[in-house]
């Protein structure tokens, strides 16, 4: 039967995640709005919620979780510290599943209809002294023609239960009235950063104890000596800027990507090196919070828990994290395959079970021909880059995972590449390749391990899938899915050195740039995880994984002897 259990979520403060949501972008004044919330579903009695927590999550506290294209009704009131007076306020969503309309004392304050994506709405003229109500309407109808993820009604096995309205952190923050700064685009090579600022043309940066003057709303900051950035040191040069009324921090790494071909075999490098991308898939759920974990740190958790086992790469599987998350990666040193969400109708046949025996190729032109659909996805894949641009962990962006939502493959690289031309892309991961992308990315999870036969970097974005099932800490104790079950930890555990040691390490030798484990956690029936869903059970070790996976740097890079 299934089971509902938490974890470290049970002793929650009062306000959860009463952390500052924006770490590349930092000022002093900030108004948590997290904590309980009237909310309403349909024709349900008002209930107290638990915001950031969704509904569907044990941690809101909602006995009637909406079905989908119900709507549901947030509502809590606020009073502005006095010293913020005579400043523009301006009210911040990290994330609302899916279609969200804001008011603010029953006064229109915005709309966003991206369940994944930050969004922000000036709310200055809506204000009053004293008491002000917030409200929010949000419908999570589960619509392919946007994006959606995982989420499935009728969850079980690889699909999980859906996620609806605020499942971020909501904030307040006063900015001044002129010269405010309103965002910085940071991009770095191994010697320079390059900050641009929007809002302002003209200021002071501060950086290792100088004090730079900028004009036409950019200027360039070279570190005296340069440190780079990798998992194994994760070094992070911190600055600040300021205008004559504001004042921001922030922090960028120096760190270089490229493709070169070593030894006659195309690969990925770091820093001018080729690097093995040793990493596991990372689908961002929790037993008792779903997309929401109990605390940031949790985020920390479970990056250092795979630095123990010697990965170095997390592959976010086809969600948007709180920006906590990806801070987090740039300081501990974590690099993140960062999927897009996808959108579009999911077919079994169709988009699994025939590419899987390699009966099936398609030109993606026919694919998910809906306008609106392939509309809304290019519109998620430009706001995915903007919004996680300036973080150094992320290296490679995927497009499309195994044909869910795929079209135009060859069109979306080319667009991506306009917007990012510092990073890998992987454009088809798994199956229905096209012709443009940085790397050949192989699903492989019923055959034997192998290289692709295109003369570019070799990746195998998914692998694995070993279930070894701990029934006191398993979602469900009666479904299990996962590609190989093992009754056993000691069966798994063999199992899992040996695919590494037998089967990837001489693909690493051979030409293989990165390999992603299915997966970090376990997620509900899905038990294929290195961890449980509860985050109580490690079923693998330090001990047992990091002396296979420390040999990989070495596999792929050449011996003195063998360098010109």
């Amino acid at each position: 039967m299934q089971q509902l259990f938490s974890s470290e979520g049970r002793h929650l403060p009062a306000v959860p995640f009463h952390t500052y949501p924006r770490p590349q972008m930092v000022r002093d004044a900030w108004y948590c709005l997290n904590g309980p919330w009237q909310f309403q579903c349909a024709d349900h009695p008002a209930e107290t919620i638990l915001v950031p927590y969704c509904p569907e999550s044990l941690l809101s506290g909602i006995q009637h979780p909406p079905l989908p294209g119900e709507r549901m009704t947030y509502n809590r009131s606020f009073v502005l510290p006095e010293t913020w007076t005579g400043q523009r306020i301006l009210l911040h969503f990290g994330a609302v599943a899916r279609d969200a309309r804001i008011l603010v004392n029953n006064i229109p304050a915005g709309t966003h209809d991206n369940g994944y994506l930050s969004f922000s709405c000036d709310i200055t003229d809506a204000l009053h002294p004293g008491d002000n109500l917030l409200t929010v309407i949000a419908v999570n109808d589960l619509s392919p023609a946007y994006p959606w993820g995982k989420q499935r009604q009728d969850r079980g096995g690889m699909w999980y239960t859906p996620v609806s309205g605020i499942w971020q952190t909501v904030w307040l923050e006063p900015v001044p009235v002129r010269n405010s700064i309103e965002g910085l685009s940071i991009s770095a090579t191994l010697t320079e950063a390059v900050i641009h600022v929007s809002g302002i043309q003209s200021g002071t940066v501060h950086f290792e104890g100088a004090s730079i003057p900028f004009e036409n709303g950019s200027c360039v900051l070279r570190p005296s000596a340069p440190v780079w950035w990798t998992p194994e040191n994760p070094h992070l040069y911190h600055f600040s800027i300021s205008s004559d009324t504001d004042r921001v921090e922030s922090y960028f790494a120096l760190r270089e990507l490229t493709t070169m071909v070593v030894c006659g075999i195309p690969r990925l490098c770091l820093n001018g090196q080729p690097y093995f991308f040793n990493g596991v898939l990372d689908q961002g759920y929790w037993s008792d919070g779903l997309y929401t974990p109990p605390s940031p740190e949790s985020f920390e958790k479970d990056i250092l828990a795979m630095k123990a086992l010697g990965y170095n790469t997390l592959r976010k599987h086809i969600k948007v994290e709180p920006e906590a998350y990806y801070a987090a990666c740039d300081r501990l040193g974590m690099i993140v395959f960062q999927d897009m969400v996808n959108c579009g109708k999911y077919r079994y046949i169709r988009d699994t079970v025939l590419p899987t025996l390699r009966l099936q190729k398609r030109r993606d032109k026919y694919m998910h021909r809906d306008p609106a659909m392939r509309a809304n996805f290019l519109a998620s894949m430009e706001g995915t880059v903007q919004q996680l641009h300036n973080h150094p962990c992320i290296c490679l962006w995927v497009i499309f995972n195994e044909g869910w939502g795929q079209f135009c493959a060859d069109d979306a690289y080319l667009r991506l590449r306009k917007l990012d031309d510092s990073r890998f892309i992987c454009t088809t991961s798994g199956w229905f390749h096209q012709r443009r992308s940085d790397v050949e990315s192989h699903h492989l999870y019923f055959e034997k391990l192998h290289l692709g036969k295109r003369p570019v970097p070799q990746v195998i974005t998914e692998f694995g899938g070993y279930v070894f099932k701990d029934d006191a800490h398993s979602f469900n104790t009666e479904k299990t899915y996962g590609y190989r079950i093992y009754p056993t930890q000691e069966e798994f555990l063999n199992a899992l050195k040996s695919v590494y040691s037998d089967e990837l390490l001489p693909l690493a030798k051979r030409g293989l740039c990165a390999a992603i484990y299915t997966q970090l956690s376990d997620v509900e029936d899905e038990t294929n995880g290195l961890i449980t869903f509860d985050r109580e059970v490690q079923k693998a070790s330090p001990e047992d994984l990091f002396p296979i996976l420390s040999r990989f740097q070495n596999a792929v890079r050449p011996m003195k002897e063998d360098k010109p």
